[in-house]
């Protein structure tokens, strides 16, 4: 059982020596880039091959957040209408910012139009939003005339 750790733990070393081999500093490539004037050759540091170079080409683009873009909130595809700590959300519905930004409902309570109310007991909001009992009765655990 040993010798089959010894084995395992050889192969995972010499796996790891081969993945991460550096080359010689003669194969190195110099590339010139649009200007012709400015001469860049692959990081040293990097331990694989290549790596420094697809790093290098890759430019993040700057994310579109509706605190600079306010407009992408009222796209279709948008969550809300509304930009709160650079989300768009629905204060009119959201739980972590009811009526405002930054507004949470306690525990038990769900956000409906903008307030935030038990609907395990609310007459008006029974159960959901907008599920108003009959008249005469009464919204016990979420349901209307329960027992």
């Amino acid at each position: 059982m040993a010798r089959f750790f010894l084995i395992m733990a050889l192969a995972m070393a010499l796996a790891t020596t081969l993945a991460f081999a550096t080359t010689d500093t003669n194969e190195e490539t110099l590339t010139t880039t649009s200007s012709s004037d400015e001469v860049s050759s692959e990081d040293e540091s990097s331990p694989v091959r290549g790596m420094s170079r697809i790093l290098a080409r890759y430019k993040p683009r700057a994310t579109m957040t509706c605190d600079r873009y306010p407009r992408i909130c009222r796209d279709k595809e948008s969550s809300g209408p509304d930009c709160c700590k650079k989300k768009c959300v629905n204060v009119m519905k959201d739980n972590l910012n009811c009526g405002q930004c930054g507004l949470r409902c306690r525990y038990g309570t769900t956000c409906c139009g903008g307030r935030c109310v038990y609907v395990m007991f609310d007459h008006s909001n029974c159960g959901s939003c907008k599920n108003r009992c009959k008249k005469g009765s009464f919204c016990s655990y979420g349901m209307c005339n329960y027992a």
